[in-house]
């Protein structure tokens, strides 16, 4: 049984239906019947009754529903008791710089709201680069975008983002894609036309982009997101990124077309070394990381980004 399903439950009944607490807690309908369908599963009880007008809890379901509601009280008390028991410590964090872009001052602001003792030691880098800082403990906690790190290793998917190209308009229309400005989206075959910037090899979305697909026309790599950019902004090329590479900055000047046929989507995935080994500071900013990546996404602040259920 997990806090979770108590929630979902507890916000159905209070809902008085599925769709409405679907709404309340951004979950999809179909998500909180299967954790209910589990819930009575594992409680070997009916807990609802469909209605036409919506459900009811059954007699078992309103016991159930009353110490629901105790329980997830007892837990906020002990969320509130953690957050205000001032810890302490060094944390040692790594982001990819399009993740940086995204998540480093929301994440610092909440940190420092939430565990103003706590010190972080923040870091911008390639996601190889951290995955191997990681596996020399010189990072505590990281975001990258595989999975295939050491066994031993703490890993979660957080997220998935969706791909784009960015290009400048007069390089659509100098190979006949002006259409594509308007659909807001390019088919991949029109992609292997086009001259790419891309990062280098040893980086993941190089690497990421190699596995999915193949022959792409990369006249240059830079592995400097900024200077990337700032070549695909003025120069005569392209390039593939996610979508919280499109920085304010370069929406008056780039178009952001969808990727399709087929679509790119990569995980970021929380890596650190295992938990037990972990302080309760690096603990707390895990949690920390985990809160500002759902509260980013849930108000649309993180482009093209779909939460993953951790």
């Amino acid at each position: 049984m997990e806090l979770k399903q108590l929630k979902y439950f507890v916000s159905i009944v209070e809902s008085g239906s599925l769709g409405k607490a679907s709404q309340k807690l951004d979950v999809g309908t179909s998500a909180l019947s299967q954790q209910i369908a589990k819930l009575e599963d594992e409680l070997s009880t009916r807990l609802l009754q469909r209605t036409s007008t919506g459900v009811t809890p059954t007699p078992s379901g309103l016991a159930f529903f009353k110490q629901a509601q105790l329980v997830l009280r007892h837990a906020q008390y002990a969320v509130e008791a953690a957050h205000s028991s001032r810890l302490t410590g060094h944390v040692s964090v790594g982001f990819s710089p399009s993740i940086a872009s995204v998540l480093g001052v929301p994440l610092m602001k909440l940190m420092s709201k939430r565990y103003p003792d706590i010190k972080i030691h923040l870091v911008e880098s390639l996601s190889g680069n951290l995955a191997n800082l990681v596996n020399s403990r010189q990072l505590d906690i990281a975001i990258i975008f595989t999975n295939d790190v050491d066994p031993q290793w703490s890993v979660q998917p957080l997220l998935k983002e969706q791909m784009f190209l960015m290009i400048n308009a007069d390089l659509l229309k100098k190979y006949g894609f002006e259409n594509c400005i308007q659909t807001k989206q390019i088919e991949f075959e029109k992609i292997h036309q086009l001259p790419l910037v891309l990062p280098s090899q040893r980086h993941g979305l190089r690497k990421f982009l190699d596995q999915k697909v193949e022959l792409l026309n990369v006249a240059y790599e830079i592995d400097g997101l900024h200077l990337l950019m700032n070549c695909v902004r003025h120069l005569n090329m392209a390039t593939i990124q996610p979508g919280s590479a499109y920085f304010e900055y370069l929406k008056t000047d780039l178009c952001f077309l969808k990727v399709v046929q087929p679509e790119l989507d990569r995980i970021n995935y929380l890596i650190s070394i295992s938990e037990e080994e972990l302080s309760p500071a690096s603990l707390a900013t895990k949690v920390a990381i985990k809160a500002c990546i759902k509260d980013l996404i849930n108000n649309g602040l993180w482009p093209s980004a779909e939460l993953l259920d951790f």
